[in-house]
């Protein structure tokens, strides 16, 4: 049985429509991310089920028990489902213990692993006004835990954060779900934040649900281009690039991703040369750009001694893939 059920759920607001018959499952402890470009309908979803919105039709469930929107009781919201918005809400002029206090339904010791876990302990006798961002959103989803709830939905929880305290916040993630067993949907923009983490993903666009699948199902197989675009940089295949590569001749209406060719390689299958028009450094590795007659072709390399103007001879790796789309 689903821990969580969310059955053709469609929204508008001020007339336009927001969601389309969304529809779809989750166990418990499995980890649900969700991908759209802004106005999709990612936060509206995540409130709905969270029963801070109302929808024009539809229904979630939980744990076999319907989840009440707004008009069917007096406060918004659900004991067992706890919303974190990407702003990260405090009162100011609290001690944050006391901001924690408040909320607690737990035993001293349970609160404590819980502080541990979301790497605050040492935060405790600081004023709200004194934190940062990373220091604030850490305190709010321990204030959302000790409350003993049975799902998160954590809108943006990446958004703004510095590559520490992003790295930070996935530690607290992991554990939350490892450790403290909570099912958790979050939505993110950057694919580098959920292909790793997540066991489902849920792509939206223009309100509507149009995949569903594992990371790697997403990734390799996009349904559309749109779909493609949210986990990267993609090459279409077009008539142009089979004529450079005949291995991809007998292919129709594919996308292929950038790590899948290869430049200055010494004994490729396939070879042709271009131009670096170029390059883009990503840390362990290079995006690099290469024009080949009319065609351009996006690559990902090995960090390695490249100027832009340089004259390289590009492959088709033995093992691509290509991308549907």
């Amino acid at each position: 049985m689903s821990l969580l059920q969310v059955a053709a759920i469609t929204q508008q607001l001020n007339g336009n429509a927001v969601l389309n018959n969304i529809s779809f499952s989750q166990h418990r402890f499995q980890k649900i991310a969700v991908m759209g470009e802004t106005g999709s309908g990612k936060t509206s979803l995540l409130k709905i089920i969270a029963g801070l919105q109302q929808p024009v039709s539809g229904e979630v469930w939980y744990e076999g028990k319907k989840v009440q929107g707004p008009n069917d009781k007096l406060v918004a919201g659900n004991d067992w489902i706890y919303y974190i918005s990407q702003h990260f809400e405090l009162r100011n002029n609290y001690r944050v213990e006391e901001e924690l206090e408040y909320s607690n339904q737990l035993s001293k010791k349970t609160a404590s692993e819980i502080y541990e876990i979301c790497r605050i302990s040492h935060l405790l006798k600081r004023w709200t006004d004194e934190l940062s961002g990373g220091e604030r959103q850490r305190i709010v989803i321990a204030r959302a835990l000790i409350a003993s709830p049975g799902m998160l939905l954590l809108d943006e929880p990446f958004s703004n954060l510095d590559m520490k305290n992003k790295q930070m916040m996935k530690a607290v993630l992991d554990d939350i779900t490892g450790k403290l067993k909570i099912t958790c949907i979050l939505v993110s923009h950057d694919p580098m934040d959920i292909l790793s983490w997540a066991d489902k993903v849920l792509v939206l666009q223009n309100g509507s649900l149009i995949q569903e699948g594992t990371p790697s199902q997403l990734y390799l197989h996009p349904v559309n281009e749109y779909a493609a675009s949210l986990f990267g940089n993609y090459n279409l295949v077009t008539l142009s690039l089979k004529r450079l590569f005949p291995a991809l001749k007998s292919c129709s209406n594919f996308m292929i991703r950038p790590e899948y060719f290869t430049v200055k390689q010494a004994t490729p299958a396939v070879m042709v040369k271009g131009r670096v028009e170029k390059i883009i450094f990503l840390g362990s590795h290079l995006e690099v750009l290469v024009s080949v007659e009319d065609v351009s072709i996006i690559t990902s390399v090995p960090v390695c001694e490249l100027a832009e103007g340089d004259t390289v001879e590009v492959a088709l790796r033995g093992d691509w893939q290509l991308t549907h789309s």
